[in-house]
């Protein structure tokens, strides 16, 4: 029996059909600012809206230095087809003596939106969660108030584990509930042949 690979997630790039995954830079920020000028996208996030390019690129500077504390990793979503930065999401909440990690972040601008660009990214960070890294645990998380995400989180068979309440404050002052929701290794191929299915994978 092989020993379980060493759990130590750094930066990579994850390609599918659709998209690339690739470790998010300063250069991803006026594709993103164009891609993200849409105040629903951010109605349930815990940061306001971006205003300009600047602003885009001071939150990129943040995240690349918590990246840089090992915190999180995160990517910009390139669309192959439209060579364009189209949306962002992470690796958090990474806890290397426990084998667990946490999708969370995903935006994606309005026109990607209702296509295979969100199925395609949770299947590509989770494979690579539990296949390369060696995962036993990934969580996924929404404001309890976000039907949407929470239908998208349920519909890839991730499993709903309960509500922290009053968990974060958005940058409107607002006090939010958690869903927590997760996959465990046990679980994982059941998911990954549930999105193979959605993608349209022989």
């Amino acid at each position: 029996m092989n020993p379980s690979p060493e759990f130590n997630p750094v930066p990579v790039i994850l390609e599918g059909e659709h998209v690339r995954l690739e470790p998010l830079e300063i250069s991803h920020a006026d594709d993103l600012f164009e891609a993200g000028n849409d105040e629903a996208i951010w109605r349930y996030k815990l940061v306001a809206q971006p205003e300009s390019v600047s602003d885009v690129r001071t939150w990129i500077d943040e995240i690349l230095k918590s990246m840089a504390n090992g915190r999180e990793i995160a990517f910009a979503i390139i669309h192959k087809a439209d060579k364009r930065a189209i949306g962002s999401t992470r690796y958090l909440d990474i806890q290397p003596a426990h084998k667990t990690i946490e999708i969370g972040w995903t935006w994606i601008g309005r026109n990607y939106q209702r296509t295979a660009v969100n199925t395609e990214c949770k299947y590509l960070l989770l494979s690579h969660a539990f296949e390369k890294l060696g995962a036993v645990r990934v969580q996924l998380r929404t404001d309890m108030r976000n039907e949407k995400s929470k239908r998208a989180i349920e519909r890839i068979g991730a499993i709903k584990e309960g509500v922290l309440r009053k968990s974060h404050t958005t940058h409107t002052g607002y006090v939010r509930d958690s869903v927590y929701y997760s996959i465990i290794g046990d679980e994982w191929p059941a998911v990954k042949q549930r999105l193979e299915g959605f993608l349209g994978c022989n």
